[in-house]
């Protein structure tokens, strides 16, 4: 985990930059409109043109990441940060201002709609919550920083805002050199262009271990868009255990499912009305049920996470003891050079049509290294090949945990071998792929067990069978199509190849992606109009007009330097709250979060609402105003402030995943530019009650949404949340029917 802990940090930076940025204009504006001689408009203007840029880049700014990679586009933040920074420093006239503004957006734009992006796509799905809040983290304490160096040039003589903004180019220097040096590719983005190798490697570095096959072949899977899914429910147990216990009789009943690491797989059998995902899905819940307007995406994710509350915990949570349960190879034997070399093997059938040396003609993980032909392990695919074959003698190994990890979030990712009769009569045959989730431990008996003992699911079971949820739908690689090329297995024809016939904008129309866009859309417009940016942008004046200059009055500070002050202690109390969120993002969950945190937000804009309508004293106000406004940032950085972000992230498909977050992304900058460029405008014409009562009647909104729309996604690997959004797209269609 720690070099994925590091490269998030070190992306992070962008948004320490962001933070500084915003904190730097709020107070910056103040001297700006004295030396000008501003107005309102322009004042607002100022401030929102940075926000304009960000909009303006976020327009082109998840296609081109799709096209040449999310690394080059930080690189690109970082400089349009140092460019701006500089030209703030010059700035001889309001206009030359306004350019270095928007050229500042474009990095705000970047590193903003990117970074969660980024760090999604490289961090662990047990701690990709955790890594993700580190943007709301770095971009609080950018903004205490700026404050403090605010604060110390307001008590000079005369405070220059053209230093105030100019010192961004320093920092961004350190961006631009981690970006270059040390931040690497997206490893699902170089699966998605074909660059195996590199994306090997970048995964070894990130999770600190040489065997990745299984990630990699999950970032293969998650290319797909669209297709079916069904969920379905398995009785799982050891290869081997099944065979020494060998009955012809449920021989029809029986499937063979095989894992991404060589020499994994497992014996299964197919029971119905046993999960709980599967009633959820075929007949809802009582909670869905009881309020018509809750989505079936809320239900069906929340049986996961109610089946087993701990997912977000490091350890795997499918099958207890992965070692003796699923290890049902010999030990790992390592085959990680997937090169040329590795395509010539020892045994027959093996031989394959891909030529050349370069990534793009490279198997996929799925193909297993091993010498043992696919004939003795299966009986009807012979001419078709299978993904992985199983050592003929294996034992159980208990000591070794081949993906002890599985996939992330207690999902461990398997394929079947299904087959259907055609129109013509003929066998027609495929792979699935199937996301596991284990539902619940039957009995904890002998090691030695067989299928036939299980006696419909319904009753103990001997030996180490395990009752698990499966998400099946069509692997990213094996289509109609790419069996007429006669490959040796579903892997052969690369990803990339496979990849680029779908069209992406057409992936957009997809069910599971409307409705992950529709969640990603509604929760970025309420974020936008509890007014957050709109409040930190003008903190200093909110503050001056509540009257904070009572409560410093007695330490010889102006107005200006108090509420300076006070902005920066504000800042500096969001840090820990952020580290609670922190902490908790991956155990109780983003949308717990976000329903514990609204309400305190409510409250605290009510009673300041109060406080400015009642006239309870000149410091009574005072203090009011400024603990309202306190516990509102700090509340706020604890769910509302960095979960968007982090949903938004998670939630789409590889292929479409920048597009979708641009346009998400987009939604934001609008909003953040309207509510932005209004705020000075409402507080000259309802006064800051109203601004407050306003944001909190968008809060209650807001409340109810998350309620009944937002989905919980912790600990869950990305590829199965998309699964999920498809499936629970079907369901919602079938009740508006």
């Amino acid at each position: 985990m720690k070099g994925a802990t590091l490269v998030a940090i070190a992306a992070t930076l962008g948004n320490f930059l962001q933070g500084w940025d915003n904190a730097t204009i709020a107070g910056a504006v103040v001297y700006i409109k004295k030396e000008l001689e501003l107005g309102a408009a322009v004042e607002g203007l100022i401030v929102a043109m940075s926000l304009i840029g960000a909009t303006v880049i976020t327009t082109c700014s998840g296609t081109v990441s799709d096209w040449i990679g999310r690394r080059p586009m930080l690189i690109l933040s970082s400089l349009f940060y140092f460019l701006s920074g500089l030209i703030m420093l010059w700035s001889p006239n309001v206009y030359i201002l306004l350019l270095a503004r928007l050229l500042d957006g474009f990095g705000i734009g970047l590193a903003v709609t990117l970074v969660p992006l980024y760090i999604s796509e490289t961090a662990p799905s047990e701690i990709r919550g955790l890594l993700n809040t580190l943007p709301q983290f770095t971009g609080s304490g950018g903004m205490f920083l700026s404050y403090c160096m605010i604060f110390g040039m307001s008590l000079t003589p005369s405070p220059s805002w053209r230093l105030m903004l100019g010192v961004l180019s320093i920092p961004s220097l350190l961006y631009f050199a981690l970006a270059v040096l040390f931040l690497p590719e997206s490893p699902r983005w170089l699966v998605s262009k074909g660059k195996m190798l590199e994306a090997k490697t970048v995964l070894q570095k990130l999770r600190g271990r040489e065997d990745v096959s299984g990630e990699m072949a999950l970032l293969v899977e998650g290319l797909v868009v669209g297709g079916e899914t069904s969920i379905e429910e398995y009785i799982i147990g050891p290869a081997d255990e099944l065979d020494e216990n060998h009955d012809p009789s449920v021989d029809k009943d029986r499937i063979k499912l095989y894992g991404p690491e060589e020499g994994l797989s497992w014996v299964a059998r197919p029971v119905t009305g046993q999960s709980r995902l599967s009633l959820v899905s075929r007949q809802g819940s009582m909670v869905n049920q009881s309020i018509p307007l809750m989505d079936p995406l809320v239900t069906l994710f929340g049986s996961v996470h109610e089946k087993l509350p701990e997912t977000g915990s490091m350890r795997s949570m499918l099958f207890p003891n992965f070692g003796s349960m699923f290890s049902t190879a010999e030990p790992h034997i390592k085959n990680d050079e997937w090169d040329e070399e590795s395509l010539q093997r020892e045994g027959e059938g093996y031989t394959s049509e891909v030529d050349g040396d370069s990534d793009d003609n490279l198997q996929s993980p799925l193909i297993s290294r091993q010498n043992t032909s696919m004939e003795k392990d299966m009986a009807n695919p012979q001419s078709h090949g299978s993904i992985l074959s199983m050592r003929r003698h294996s034992t159980l190994n208990a000591g070794e945990a081949v993906g002890s990890m599985g996939i992330g979030g207690g999902w461990q990712l398997a394929w079947k071998w299904s087959e259907r009769e055609g129109e013509d009569g003929t066998k027609e045959g495929g792979f699935k792929r199937i996301y596991l989730h284990q539902e619940g431990t039957h009995g904890h008996g002998s090691r030695r067990g067989s299928l036939v003992s299980i006696p419909g699911g319904d009753g103990p079971v001997e030996g180490e069978f395990i009752q698990a949820a499966a998400l099946v739908s069509q692997p990213a690689l094996y289509s109609k199509e790419l069996m007429d090329q006669r490959p040796i297995g579903p892997a052969m024809v690369h990803p990339s190849e496979a990849a680029s016939k779908a069209p992406r904008l057409a992936a957009l129309l997809e069910p599971g992606v409307k409705r992950a866009l529709m969640v990603g859309i509604g929760i970025q417009i309420l974020q936008q109009f509890s007014g957050i940016n709109g409040v930190l942008y003008y903190t200093p004046q909110i503050l001056q007009q509540a009257g904070v200059g009572v409560l410093l009055s007695n330490l010889g500070l102006g107005s200006d330097s108090a509420s300076f002050l006070i902005s920066a202690v504000t800042n500096f109390l969001m840090l820990p709250s952020i580290a609670i969120a922190m902490r908790f993002m991956d155990i109780a969950g983003r949308r717990y979060l976000l329903l514990r945190t609204i309400p305190v937000l409510v409250i605290s804009l009510i009673v300041l609402v109060i406080g400015n309508v009642i006239d309870l004293g000149t410091v009574a106000h005072a203090v009011i105003s400024t603990i309202c406004v306190v516990l509102y940032f700090c509340t706020f950085v604890m769910g509302y402030g960095p979960i968007p972000n982090i949903l938004c992230s998670e939630i789409f498909p590889t292929m479409v995943r920048g597009i979708c977050i641009a346009i998400c992304a987009l939604v934001f900058w609008i909003c953040d530019v309207i509510v932005t460029y209004s705020l000075p405008v409402m507080l000259s014409s309802i006064g800051l009650s109203g601004v407050f009562g306003i944001y909190a009647v968008v809060c209650v909104i807001s409340f109810i949404f998350i309620f009944l729309k937002v989905p919980e996604t912790k600990g869950m690997p990305l590829e199965v949340i998309t699964e999920f959004f498809a499936v629970g797209a079907k369901q919602a269609a079938k009740q508006e029917q």
